[in-house]
């Protein structure tokens, strides 16, 4: 896999015999704030929409119908299980897949740029990097190093998994990457109850990757001249070096203060404090916890 810095195919006149033709796909659960948002945009790029719900119980799927999406109801595991089980499952009408969360939604420049990409030479890559911007208590978080974040979700049919971690799931790609400028938009309209709550259900998760990693059909670390998720995780080995609690601190230093997170107003200070500081001394915390757990049971 290569990760290109371009951020445009460029027309080569040779033709294209894999035309990029996309299906969606957007996992949902109580998703009936963001999700008509995420459709509306959807379709503007694809006329065949998947939605696969973890059995929501709000107004979820009567607005997915609303939308002419095709809907299917799968219990859900974790991330990767369900992306995994899409890919294998669903009738895709179109050679290439494009996966979005029930929050995130195409901006109009991405737009713009998926429609171009339609017209111009594809047989040279598998799939598109593409930028998500935070959007926190109405505020795009644009500081602080949090954007861009690239992530792989646009890609050629067949050449396309999602990891089986148990938390941070990424795509891996089987083939040439390339990235495209434009972001698709995580429109977080989550309560900060709703939000800390999930967080912490994830902290769970991600205790017992640290704890008992995911050996297999993962992303290996690299930090020179890897794609954009090796990189990530060459640094994410280097910061579980840091000991305890001193890491959280030294993140959220270097996110606000460094990074210039605190431009981004008070939207910005709270997404920092929540997601750099609380979130990584919660998983700190529950790390020592297990410590001390299994201290005990050694113990006569």
């Amino acid at each position: 896999m290569t990760n290109a810095l371009t951020t445009k195919v460029q027309d080569d006149g040779t033709g294209c015999s894999h035309v990029l033709k996309i299906s969606v796909i957007v996992l949902t659960f109580n998703s009936e704030l963001t999700i008509g948002k995420t459709l509306e945009c959807a379709q503007r790029v694809s006329d065949d929409i998947h939605v696969v719900d973890s059995y929501s119980s709000d107004h979820t799927l009567e607005i997915a119908r609303s939308y002419g999406a095709r809907i299917v109801q799968h219990p859900f595991v974790h991330y990767g299980d369900q992306r995994n089980w899409a890919i294998d499952n669903l009738p895709f009408k179109h050679n290439w897949q494009l996966h979005l969360d029930a929050d995130e939604f195409l901006s109009p420049d991405l737009i713009r740029e998926i429609e171009r990409l339609k017209t111009v030479p594809c047989d040279d890559v598998d799939g598109f990097y593409i930028p998500r911007l935070t959007r926190f208590l109405g505020r795009d978080i644009r500081h602080g190093g949090h954007y861009p974040i690239w992530h792989l979700r646009l890609f050629r049919g067949g050449a396309g998994r999602c990891e089986s971690r148990k938390y941070d799931q990424h795509f891996i790609l089987n083939g040439s990457a390339q990235r495209i400028a434009a972001p698709m938009i995580d429109d977080n309209r989550m309560s900060l109850k709703e939000w800390t709550d999930r967080h912490n259900r994830w902290s769970e998760a991600e205790v017992q990757e640290i704890l008992h990693p995911t050996s297999e059909g993962i992303i290996q670390a690299k930090l020179r001249g890897g794609t954009p998720m090796q990189m990530k995780r060459a640094m994410r080995k280097l910061f579980l070096r840091v000991p305890l609690f001193v890491r959280s601190m030294v993140f959220f230093l270097y996110r606000y203060l460094f990074r210039l997170g605190f431009l981004d107003g008070k939207a910005g200070l709270i997404y920092n404090v929540l997601q750099t500081f609380w979130y990584r001394f919660l998983v700190d915390a529950k790390l020592y916890e297990q410590s001390l757990m299994r201290e005990e049971r050694k113990r006569p």
